[in-house]
């Protein structure tokens, strides 16, 4: 998929919210969201990123980021479909978070990863070096808790 075919946009109209659906119930970490919940989460993101590819008008990626516009800035759901990974779809999207200019004096974005996708972050500075600092979690979901 050529990146030049995608629009990027700042939200996720209510008819493309199956879409969103399809991206998550693809992931391991996603998956069985339902629309109440996608729906709440959507109106309580600070921000949103969302790749359409426009001759297919499908949802192709997607990001949010919860932020307090001073101190902390939280990436979640970094997601591009599978079926396209690999085209830069998920520079893409990085880059519209980076550049974001609400974002622009925040102190610190932050991420949750899996350790393959590492390097690809480092490409946006950042690091793994966060000091005495420890990922610290309370969840009903227990995909999120194991080892």
């Amino acid at each position: 998929m050529d990146p030049s075919d995608v629009d990027v946009r700042h939200a996720i109209e209510p008819d493309r919210l199956p879409q969103l659906l399809e991206l998550y119930a693809a992931e391991w970490w996603t998956e069985g969201r339902t629309v109440g919940d996608v729906s709440r989460m959507l109106a309580a993101s600070d921000l949103v990123v969302a790749l359409v590819h426009r001759p297919s008008d499908r949802l192709v990626g997607f990001a949010r980021v919860l932020s307090d516009d001073t101190y902390v800035a939280l990436v979640l759901d970094v997601i591009v479909a599978s079926s396209v990974r690999g085209a830069g779809l998920g520079a893409l999207l990085m880059d519209a978070i980076v550049r974001h200019p609400r974002l622009a004096a925040v102190q610190s974005l932050e991420l949750v990863c899996q350790p393959g996708l590492m390097p690809f972050y480092r490409r946006w500075g950042f690091t793994e070096q966060v000091g005495q600092s420890h990922l610290m979690r309370r969840t009903s979901d227990p995909r999120l808790i194991k080892g």
